[in-house]
């Protein structure tokens, strides 16, 4: 499948399910008439009421070394002009006595997928939405434990993070102009709160929209080929930063911090999938991180990438 298969199926008004990698190099796209063909299950911006459930990840013993070296070559990067803002990852090893299909069910999340019993994610965050031919896109960017005294006035106030979601945010900004107009910030860095398994964890986001071109249904497929990767769990500037991605990781992200979207012939939604799990033949497969700027710290960054290993 390709982008020019999803123009002609908002040409038709076809409503689909699209489920694209983080490079945007392998698209699934599901009819949703024929959903119940697939073993996949997915939900959109779902307002849930909060299922209580005493299901944990156990995380197996990850390695910092590994991390930090990494890390410190994209510090490198940072000093030499290549990059400014990096989102670095890497996978965890996990243990659960749930199936994915289990954990689907069970996860508290606004954006879930199970694709099979591939993978599964439950994310927080939303990519972007298109309604009445205005775009909408809503970057994540800064975390901190809820607990932690005065963490909304300390998160909001910490210069480092300030710095990270401004360069996210210009960054979203450069790509809705690529298929909008009028593009504007509509709101900038508010902070919602998020149940995080055995913690809770508070989280900036800024909305941003654009007014689109022409008939939009009929370049659905290119629309989404410019937004993606998405900003926010790659870096800017884009092209220079995706290829430090690709040298410093060392593995693929596959699906992970890709897109996965709903058109139903009117509107389209979607969310970045973060919080993800995949089955390997060695095992569950968590996988997360987080922004890096000159002013991060490689331990700091660690503990937030381990942070994001729950179960909502």
């Amino acid at each position: 499948m390709t982008f020019d298969d999803l123009n002609s199926f908002g040409e038709k008004r076809k409503p689909f399910l699209f489920i694209s990698d983080f490079k945007a190099q392998n698209l699934k796209i599901i009819a949703l008439d024929e959903l119940d063909d697939n073993d996949i299950e997915f939900s959109i911006n779902e307002h849930f009421e909060v299922k209580k459930h005493s299901h944990t990840l156990e995380k197996l013993a990850s390695n910092f070394s590994d991390y930090e070296k990494k890390f410190n070559s994209v510090m490198e990067d940072i000093k030499s002009g290549n990059t400014y803002l990096l989102n670095l990852t890497q996978p965890s090893k996990i243990r659960t006595s749930l199936t994915l299909k289990e954990i689907y069910a069970n996860a508290n999340a606004h954006y879930k997928l199970r694709y099979k019993d591939e993978f599964v994610c439950f994310s927080p965050e939303q990519f972007i939405c298109i309604r009445e031919s205005r775009i909408h896109t809503f970057p994540m960017k800064g975390t901190i434990d809820a607990q932690i005294p005065d963490a909304k006035n300390i998160i909001l106030s910490d210069k480092k993070e300030m710095a990270e979601h401004i360069m996210v945010v210009d960054l979203l900004r450069n790509d809705l102009s690529i298929v909008a107009s009028d593009v504007r910030v509509e709101k900038f860095r508010y902070v919602k709160s998020i149940d995080a398994g055995e913690k809770r964890l508070l989280q900036v986001s800024s909305h941003i929209s654009g007014s689109l071109f022409g008939n939009w249904h009929e370049k659905i497929g290119d629309i989404l080929k410019a937004m993606l990767p998405a900003g926010s769990i790659s870096g800017a500037p884009k092209k220079s930063t995706l290829d430090i991605i690709h040298r410093v990781e060392m593995y693929e992200r596959g699906f992970f911090s890709g897109v996965f979207g709903v058109y139903d012939g009117k509107s389209f939604d979607s969310g970045v999938m973060i919080r993800y799990i995949e089955k390997t033949a060695d095992g569950l497969i968590y996988k997360s991180g987080g922004g890096i700027t000159l002013d991060s710290d490689a331990k700091s960054e660690y503990n937030e990438l381990l942070d994001k290993i729950y179960l909502p």
